[in-house]
C-alpha cells in the first residue's frame, strides 16, 4: 500500500519553478530519502506535503484517497508531522509545554499536565528517545530538542514522518543514535521521508531513494542497487570527487597564535583552560574533538564575540586578546585586522535573516568603500558586488534582493563561504563550514579552501566530520575539556587513533 502519492506536483516562486510535474510514491512502512542538491525543491514539496504551501498544479493522496491539505493543522489530522531542520521550539518551555503547545488536552477547564508527562514519557520510552518531560528546552542538547520534535509529531498521532534535513546540526553520534531512532519508528509502523544529502546516510538507513534536480525528479531507485557514487553523479548530473586534491603544504610564518587562553561560561566556568594553538600561514590546522569541549569558545573568543579571562591571541605578531574598541566592536576590530570567520550557527552568527542576500554579502565591510559614500550605502556597487559572488559560488536565489530567510539552508551557507573567502583574509577560520551542503558544493568549497591556504593564507577548520578533518587538514590539534591534548599527522593517523584522542587519551611522547 502507499503511504503518500503526489502527482504532478508545480509550484512557482517569482523567477523560479522550485518543484516541476514531481510525482513521488512513498510505501507504507519504508524510509523513503529524498536526495538533491541546496535549492533543488526538496524542502518545498514536503512544505506542500504539510500544508505549508499550496501546490499550483497537481493532486495529493494519502493512503490513496485524495486529500486538500489546506495546512499543518490539516496535515496533523491526516496523520503527517513534520520535524524541521531549524526547531520549532520555545527555549523556557519545558520539554512537556513544547509538545502540547496548540494541542492542549484540559480536565475540568485547565490542563492535565500530568496526564501529558505520562503520555511523553510512555512515547519516549515505546521509541527509545529517552527524553525527559520535565527539562527545560534551554537546558537539552541539540540532539534531545531534535527528538522533542519527533516527539510533538507522534503526540500528535502521526503516522507519516517527514525528516528535513535532520542530521545537519547533529555530531557523529547524535547522527547514529538518529538512525536507530528512525528504524524504531518504521518497526512500529512509522512511514518516513528523509530530506538528506548526506549519502553516507541514505545507504545506512534507507530502503528507496528519489533524486530531484532543479524542481524536477531524475529517478527514483533501490537504496540496495545503487552505491554512494551513481547517487551522487544522479544528483549533480555530474561524475564527483570524494577525494580532496592538494599539494603538500608549504607553511611559513606565524599568523595566528594562542598562549594559555582561558574563556569562562556565564556561570564562571573555564570552558577554554589554558589552551594552546599555532596556525602558520601556507597550512590549514583541524581541531578534532567532540561538540561541547571548548570548540565554539575558542572560535568566539579568537574572533571577539567572547570575552577573554586571561591569555595571549597574536595575529600578525599583534596581541588582538583585549582589543579596545573605540571605532566599532572588538569583533570589527578583529575583523580589520584579517580575520574571516564561517561561523557554525548561520542564522545567529552568519546571516541578518530579514536583509537581502545583497546586503548580507556586504556585512563585514558596507562602510567602505566603494560600498559607502559618507552615510549613503551605494546599492548599485553593493549589488554589483552581490551578482558576482552569487555567480562565483553558485548560489541559487531568484534575486540578489531576496531576503536571506527565503533561500534553503546550504544557499545561506554558500552566501556566508561566499563573503569569508572573498575578502581574503589572512586568517580564515571555517567552523562547520559545509554543514547543510551537497556533495557538489562540498567539492567547490573544499576547492577555495585549498586555494585560499595555497595563496599562503593561515586556515582554522573545525567540523565534526572526521572525512573533512582528515582530507583538508595539514596539522590536526585534538581538543579536550578546552584543551589542546595532542597533535596528528592526517596522513599517518586513523580515525581510532583520533577518536581515542577525542575521547581524552593524552598522546604519548614519541607517538
Amino acid at each position: 500500500m502507499n503511504a503518500v502519492e503526489m502527482i504532478g506536483i508545480t509550484k512557482r516562486f517569482p523567477g523560479i519553478v522550485a518543484n516541476d510535474n514531481i510525482h513521488l510514491t512513498v510505501k507504507k512502512g519504508e524510509i523513503h530519502a529524498l536526495l538533491g542538491e541546496n535549492g533543488a525543491g526538496k524542502s518545498t514539496l514536503m512544505n506542500i506535503l504539510f500544508g505549508l504551501y499550496q501546490p499550483d498544479e497537481g493532486e495529493i493522496r494519502i493512503h490513496e484517497k485524495k486529500v486538500t491539505i489546506t495546512g499543518p493543522t490539516m496535515a496533523n489530522k491526516l496523520g503527517i508531522g513534520m520535524v524541521h531542520q531549524h526547531f520549532m521550539l520555545v527555549q523556557p518551555f519545558t520539554v512537556t509545554e513544547n509538545i502540547i503547545l496548540g494541542d492542549e488536552r484540559t480536565s475540568s477547564g485547565f490542563i492535565d499536565y500530568k496526564k501529558a508527562e505520562q503520555e511523553i514519557q510512555k512515547l519516549s520510552d515505546q521509541y527509545g528517545l529517552k527524553v525527559n518531560p520535565r527539562a527545560k528546552i534551554a537546558d537539552i542538547s541539540v540532539g534531545m530538542q531534535q527528538r522533542v520534535e519527533i516527539l510533538k509529531t507522534l503526540y500528535r498521532g502521526a503516522e507519516i514522518i517527514i525528516f528535513d534535513e535532520p542530521t545537519a546540526v547533529l555530531t557523529p553520534q547524535e547522527i547514529d543514535e538518529l538512525m536507530a531512532i528512525m528504524r524504531n519508528l518504521v518497526k512500529e509502523g512509522k512511514t518516513i521521508i528523509f530530506i538528506t544529502h548526506k549519502l553516507k546516510e541514505i545507504m545506512s538507513v534507507c530502503d528507496r531513494v528519489t533524486i530531484i534536480r532543479r524542481g524536477k525528479v531524475i529517478d527514483t531507485v533501490n537504496v540496495a542497487d545503487t552505491n554512494e557514487n551513481q547517487l551522487a553523479a544522479l544528483m549533480v548530473g555530474r561524475e564527483v570527487s570524494f577525494e580532496v586534491i592538494k599539494e603538500e603544504a608549504k607553511p611559513t610564518r606565524t599568523v595566528l597564535e594562542v598562549k594559555n587562553l582561558v574563556v569562562e561560561d556565564q556561570r564562571g566556568v573555564p570552558v577554554v583552560n589554558g589552551l594552546d594553538l599555532e596556525v602558520r600561514a601556507g597550512e590549514i590546522v583541524g581541531i578534532a574533538g567532540v561538540d561541547g569541549n571548548g570548540q565554539s569558545e575558542l572560535i568566539e573568543a579568537i574572533t571577539g564575540l567572547m570575552p577573554i579571562k586571561q591569555g595571549k591571541i597574536s595575529l600578525n605578531g599583534k596581541n588582538v586578546a583585549h582589543l579596545k574598541a573605540d571605532k566599532g566592536t572588538r569583533a570589527r576590530r578583529i575583523t580589520e585586522a584579517g580575520v574571516g570567520h564561517i561561523p557554525e550557527d548561520r542564522h545567529k552568527r552568519g546571516l541578518v535573516l530579514d536583509f537581502g542576500i545583497n546586503e548580507n554579502m556586504v556585512l563585514q565591510n558596507y562602510y567602505q568603500s566603494p560600498f559607502s559614500k559618507g552615510w549613503t550605502i551605494q546599492y548599485d556597487e553593493v549589488n554589483k558586488y552581490a551578482n558576482r559572488l552569487i555567480e562565483e559560488f553558485d548560489v541559487r536565489t531568484p534575486s540578489h534582493e531576496t531576503l536571506a530567510r527565503s533561500l534553503s539552508g546550504g544557499n545561506q551557507q554558500k552566501a556566508i563561504i561566499a563573503r569569508e573567502i572573498d575578502r581574503n583574509p589572512d586568517l580564515l577560520i571555517a567552523a562547520q563550514p559545509t554543514r547543510g551542503l551537497d556533495v557538489g558544493a562540498i567539492e567547490f568549497i573544499h576547492r577555495r579552501i585549498v586555494e585560499h591556504r595555497d595563496k599562503g593564507k593561515a586556515v582554522l577548520l573545525v567540523s565534526f566530520e572526521l572525512d573533512e578533518i582528515l582530507k583538508l587538514s595539514d596539522r590536526i590539534a585534538v581538543i579536550y575539556e578546552g584543551k589542546i591534548i595532542g597533535w596528528v599527522d592526517p596522513k599517518t593517523t586513523t580515525e581510532e587513533e583520533l577518536g581515542l584522542l577525542m575521547a581524552g587519551r593524552a598522546k604519548k611522547e614519541g607517538q
